[in-house]
């Protein structure tokens, strides 16, 4: 091949890769109607959807406002999400990611889930540090922080405070290019929110996270077993009624939660795992359905 021949084989297989690439980047593109409906598919939920739905429309109409030359409110989109461990927070801000994106409100639309150890330094400088490095993480997307209010919790010379002024600052430094996401325990994110109200006034969304009813945990379980091509009995699905029903009276903060949910059918799989292993034959059936006794009254979860 001359060098000629190799020259022009090297331009037409770069332009190839990127035609490639450019497709594949297509194909990544997600419409707004196919996120919002991931979203609706979710479980539960209903206040949550509702509130989602009004942020959209919100900004699909300041967007039409501000085409045709009328005043626009600015689209200050940080979040406070407030609810019990495993009632969708984090999956929702996810969703949020992608519906942002699709609108063309963030340019990645992916999510970075920090904590206080990824905010707060151990010396003078390190703080500061710590938080653009994850703002920076975090350009284009959502900046997702689990029990904010931890970082309010230490003593005079902790450096708390300084990762929450640096994180104002950041939202200033960068407005429109991330947002942020403060999620935790209701009781614990009202309280932490009063304490810094300049930190609150930029915050306009409040999201309330439920905690699921019994009926939504069982129907979260059967998703749960369907995904891994199992089935639940129906004697076994009143056992694991009883069990979440007796769990949310001894421990409501963790029990109205999907987080138990993955727990105790884990747990069912192993169980059942361990009882078909007894037997001489199992039929595909066998293989797939949990019983009654792969449900234990009592377990510690």
């Amino acid at each position: 091949m001359g060098s000629n021949d190799f020259l022009n084989h090297l331009i037409n297989d770069t332009k190839n890769h990127k035609e490639l690439s450019k497709n594949a980047e297509t194909s990544n593109t997600e419409s707004l109607d196919e996120v919002m409906k991931e979203l609706q598919q979710l479980i539960g939920l209903d206040d949550v959807k509702n509130m989602v739905n009004e942020i959209v429309a919100y900004v699909e109409i300041q967007q039409k406002r501000r085409l045709q030359g009328l005043n626009a409110s600015p689209l200050v989109l940080h979040m406070v999400f407030k609810g019990n461990p495993g009632t969708g927070k984090t999956t929702v801000a996810r969703i949020l990611g992608r519906i942002f994106k699709a609108m063309g409100l963030l340019e990645k639309g992916h999510m970075i889930e920090i904590e206080r150890a990824d905010l707060v330094g151990e010396y003078i400088g390190h703080t500061a540090l710590k938080v653009r490095e994850q703002v920076k993480q975090g350009l284009g997307g959502i900046l997702f922080i689990d029990e904010a209010y931890s970082l309010a919790r230490g003593g005079e010379k902790d450096f708390g405070k300084e990762a929450i002024d640096a994180l104002v600052k950041a939202m200033e430094d960068h407005k429109d290019e991330f947002i942020l996401i403060l999620a935790g325990y209701q009781e614990e994110m009202e309280g932490f929110l009063n304490i810094n109200p300049g930190l609150k006034s930029r915050f306009p969304i409040h999201i309330d996270f439920k905690d699921y009813s019994i009926e939504e945990l069982v129907e979260i379980a059967e998703s749960m077993v369907d995904e891994r091509q199992y089935t639940i009995s129906r004697p076994a699905k009143a056992k694991l009624y009883n069990i979440l029903a007796s769990k949310r009276r001894s421990d409501e903060r963790y029990a109205g939660n999907a987080r138990l949910v993955r727990n105790l059918i884990e747990k069912s799989i192993r169980r059942h795992a361990v009882r078909l292993k007894k037997q001489s034959f199992c039929t595909r059936e066998d293989l797939m359905i949990l019983k009654k006794e792969d449900f234990m009254d009592g377990e510690n979860i």
